[in-house]
């Protein structure tokens, strides 16, 4: 199986945004998504920047002593809400280069007009194999399985997939740590945590670079709130399931952006995925997986 690293969910500033992509394209990760997919209002860098570095990172993996081989994907925003936003997606479709990852049913009808390969991300809602093959024949060649989905689910769709005749043609990728993205609204909720308007907004996301924690009446942390996306409370952690991943015919396993230690995360990742770990476990303890195994999300089978 495939290691990649998922397109960044957080705000971060520009500097530290350069700082982490020139980092990550020495880590051992095959896959790697780039791009704004949850706030159009979050221009720390401009579209022709997020193209620029993409074509930056995939050259750079072409060169002596560095680490190659590496894909280079462009996410798109997974709600488009205006004319301004559907202009920089077809910036985002012909770019000539890289592939695109269609988060927004919008980005898949450009993509196929196109006749272009493309990405289906977590937000594009597939249920069942007849919808895959429906975006199969419209030029799908990869797709990220919703987050709620259990392994169960997901093994009856592979089973019937290969039963269209289109199972060894597609890849399979699974969002397997992190703060797992749940929602889109067309309202801000850090904005109105702050007292503020969307549309003058301050860029107070920019103060919250590992989203802003919401807990229950019980002090839970059941969510975070990430501009206008709901995340998970607590990091989703398959990397006790990679085996029965690759027995059902998991083709990559993702990793989300989080942190200071992701480094370390992806090392773990590849070691387990190689069959040589031996480390001390870094995955937050209060890390989750109900979701996997059909039950709620907020559970830890493992601690059951």
């Amino acid at each position: 199986m495939q290691l990649s690293l998922g397109s960044l969910l957080f705000f971060w500033d520009r500097e530290r945004v350069y700082n982490f992509y020139r980092d990550m394209i020495e880590q051992p990760v095959d896959i790697i998504y780039l791009g704004e997919s949850v706030c159009s209002k979050r221009r720390e860098l401009k579209t022709a920047e997020w193209i620029e570095l993409g074509q930056e990172l995939a050259q750079s993996g072409k060169e002596p002593g560095k680490a190659a081989g590496k894909q280079i994907v462009l996410s798109s925003l997974a709600l488009i809400e205006a004319e301004s936003e559907l202009k920089t997606l077809r910036r985002l479709c012909d770019n000539g280069e890289l592939m695109i990852e269609a988060n927004d049913i919008g980005a898949v009808q450009l993509m196929a007009e196109r006749k272009l390969p493309f990405v289906a991300g977590t937000s594009i809602n597939i249920y069942n194999a007849r919808t895959l093959k429906n975006l199969y024949d419209n030029g799908m060649r990869r797709w990220v399985m919703p987050v709620e989905l259990s392994g169960k689910a997901l093994a009856d769709i592979l089973t019937d997939a290969q039963s269209m005749g289109i199972d060894g043609e597609l890849e399979t990728e699974v969002f397997s740590y992190g703060l797992m993205p749940l929602a889109y609204s067309a309202r801000c909720f850090t904005a109105r945590a702050r007292n503020l308007p969307k549309d003058r907004c301050q860029y107070v996301c920019l103060e919250y670079p590992d989203g802003l924690p919401m807990s229950s009446q019980e002090d839970q942390e059941v969510f975070t709130i990430n501009g206008i996306q709901t995340l998970s409370g607590q990091t989703y952690n398959l990397l006790p399931e990679l085996d029965e991943m690759k027995r059902i015919g998991v083709d990559i396993v993702r990793l989300s952006p989080q942190g200071e230690e992701m480094a370390s995360v992806i090392k773990q990742f590849r070691d387990q995925l190689d069959g040589n770990s031996n480390q001390i476990p870094i995955i937050p303890q209060d890390a989750v997986n109900g979701y996997w195994y059909d039950d709620a999300g907020l559970v830890n089978t493992h601690q059951s």
